[in-house]
């Protein structure tokens, strides 16, 4: 029996999250090691720190954006696909990307994947 990943499972309801969220896992296993933890809020991808959160924002307010992807990179990123850009401590920049679809996962997203998982080091 194949036991559904725990960040797919939290989109369960949510066919379009869940899309998004099998292609944020699939970009996540290719970073190498790193846990997944569910909450009721939402899915952290952690190395020794959380590197990306994923969640669904119509669980909060009146939303038609099936996942937002938080990643939290060293640097502030100028990349005009993200939505909100904040400063929430010194050396992290959280960077939310709304995600319509599975689509939206592509190569840009897993290199910010990726320098956000090298810098939770």
């Amino acid at each position: 029996m194949v036991t559904e990943n725990p960040a797919v499972q939290f989109f369960v309801g949510h066919p379009a999250g869940r899309a998004v969220a099998e292609a944020a896992v699939r970009a996540a296993d290719h970073l190498g090691p790193h846990e997944v933890r569910v909450s009721r809020s939402q899915v952290a991808f952690r190395r020794r720190v959380g590197f990306a959160y994923l969640w669904r924002p119509g669980q909060y307010v009146s939303s038609d954006v099936p996942a937002v992807l938080s990643v939290a990179l060293p640097r502030r990123d100028g990349s005009p696909r993200w939505k909100e850009v904040v400063h929430p401590s010194s050396g992290v920049w959280m960077h939310h990307l709304e995600l319509h679809s599975s689509a939206e996962v592509d190569d840009e997203v897993g290199a910010w994947l990726q320098d956000a998982y090298d810098a939770a080091r």
